[in-house]
């Protein structure tokens, strides 16, 4: 378990380049046969992300958490981005699809992750916050994800969303997540930006060339910063800061978020003339 401390807002205008995308960025996700876990000093966030090979690869709690197994007083969201995999969480096996989501209940003592070619791996990206109720576990598909459509061509923000863990598709008791689809010519995924004080959220982007770039704004809108993300790293946006971005070309990324509320649509937006 990697720990991160992330700045706060008064440290954040005197930081350098470096010390921003140390302090906020996740670059070390994806790694064949491993599972990487990140865990954040704000709201106890964990991210991380499972790539199983040959053998299935279990999930594991560590003295940061203080618990008997992962999941004993938390929830998690897990979303494939790759090929064919399973996650089994107890007794239960759960297919899961490239884009499928899989919302994991507090008290689940065993997952594991598993995929069906080691050559063509699975890819879960993972999400996990404290939890003080079991919620069911529940296996949400991309068909059965809530679908918005939002933005324009001539925005260049045409994009799809897709609520797989949120109020109305699945229980939960903070954790919130899905994904964003931008169609082809479209770069930004939200323009004017907004924060939410009541949680923080995480993006993870990807679907991005190898020579491809997403230029992400955070910060206080008076005082915006951006750092440059590669494919399949994560960015962590505290409440007070904006988080939107542009790429050189589209892309997809998932959105997690934990906190006070789980209303999608409970954001303060930020004005265009209040961006510096």
């Amino acid at each position: 378990m990697n720990v991160k401390f992330l700045p706060d807002r008064s440290r954040y205008p005197d930081m350098t380049t470096s010390q921003l995308r140390d302090g906020y960025l996740i670059t070390d996700l994806f790694v064949p046969g491993e599972i990487r876990l990140n865990y954040m000093d704000l709201e106890r966030a964990v991210v991380g992300s499972a790539v199983p090979t040959e053998t299935t690869l279990k999930l594991a709690t560590s003295k940061e958490l203080a618990a008997a197994y992962f999941a004993e007083r938390r929830e998690l969201g897990v979303i494939n981005i790759g090929a064919e995999g399973t996650v089994t969480v107890g007794d239960q096996d759960f297919l899961l699809q490239n884009r499928d989501s899989l919302y994991v209940g507090q008290g689940s003592e065993q997952v594991g992750f598993s995929s069906r070619s080691p050559a063509e791996p699975a890819q879960f990206y993972l999400l996990s916050y404290p939890a003080h109720q079991a919620y069911p576990t529940r296996l949400v598909t991309k068909a059965e994800a809530n679908r918005v459509e939002l933005g324009s061509k001539k925005g260049a923000n045409q994009r799809t969303i897709f609520q797989s863990i949120c109020p109305g598709v699945t229980e939960s008791c903070q954790l919130v997540m899905g994904f964003t689809e931008l169609a082809e010519g479209c770069v930004w995924n939200t323009m004017p930006p907004h924060t939410h004080l009541r949680r923080s959220e995480v993006y993870m982007y990807f679907d991005l060339a190898a020579d491809a770039r997403v230029f992400h704004l955070m910060g206080d809108p008076a005082e915006t910063r951006s750092l440059v993300i590669q494919d399949r790293q994560a960015v962590f946006s505290p409440s007070w800061s904006i988080h939107c971005g542009a790429g050189t070309s589209n892309y997809t990324f998932i959105w997690g978020m934990g906190g006070e509320n789980q209303e999608f649509t409970d954001m303060d937006g930020v004005q265009m003339a209040e961006l510096l």
